[in-house]
């Protein structure tokens, strides 16, 4: 769809049938998790099932309303040329790592009771770290306008080093805000067993990571020098 900004300028925004595949896929994650926990009465899952959906989806919404015609990028990247070869299989691979894997691995724990049941204390920590790192994903993706959900470089749009923000703490605060809900997730859903697929998300999050920056630093204009003042990709002190 096209839509006309205060300037005049024609931009494109998502269509109705992305916004209902949108929706659907956040509505999707909370749904496969209580039908693999089959226990209707699970209150930890029905807390996650609303903070994924009100974060989710309200987040974008934000986005959109800050930076028109992002969402419509983020959903139209099977159509650009210049997607990097190896962003092809790395961008789906981590999308899907960060969601269904864990919730199916944490609804079959609570289901066949794999593992011990947790002090609500842990529980209501691990929503803490939900909620925080998601806030700060969330944050990223309203203060960077260019925020794309594969890497290229986005010439046609004006691509520029966005520094403000939370990309003020570390270069890739997006990624960075999924780190923490990874942990959270274990705790507040008292699964140990989602350590594993967690583990493997975290493992795809740090490649994509080294791979994109290395991208932007050859490729963008400006990004070794914002490398430079801002010095960790992911973790303060760490990484």
């Amino acid at each position: 769809m096209l839509a006309k900004t205060d300037s005049q300028k024609t931009i494109q925004t998502m269509t109705p049938q992305q916004w209902i595949r949108l929706i659907t896929v956040y509505l999707l994650i909370p749904l496969v998790l209580l039908i693999c926990g089959w226990d209707f009465g699970w209150w930890q899952a029905w807390v996650f099932s609303v903070v994924i959906v009100v974060v989710g989806i309200g987040g974008r919404l934000w986005a959109e309303r800050r930076h028109p015609g992002l969402l419509a990028e983020r959903a139209n990247f099977d159509k650009a040329s210049d997607v990097k070869p190896w962003d092809k299989v790395l961008a789906p691979l981590m999308a899907v790592s960060l969601s269904f894997p864990l919730v199916i691995v944490a609804g079959l724990d609570h289901h066949f009771g794999w593992s011990p049941v947790f002090p609500i204390w842990l529980n209501i920590l691990g929503f803490i770290l939900i909620i925080l790192g998601y806030a700060f994903a969330t944050w990223a993706l309203v203060e960077n306008r260019f925020f794309s959900s594969v890497v290229r470089i986005q010439t046609e749009r004006g691509h520029v080093v966005c520094d403000s923000g939370p990309y003020r703490v570390v270069r890739h605060p997006g990624y960075a805000g999924n780190i923490p809900p990874l942990v959270g997730i274990v705790l507040a859903l008292s699964s140990i067993w989602t350590l594993i697929p967690a583990l493997v998300a975290l493992i795809i999050t740090v490649i994509r990571t080294t791979l994109e920056d290395r991208t932007l630093q050859a490729e963008l204009p400006g990004y070794r020098d914002y490398a430079r003042r801002v010095h960790y990709r992911l973790i303060p002190g760490i990484f």
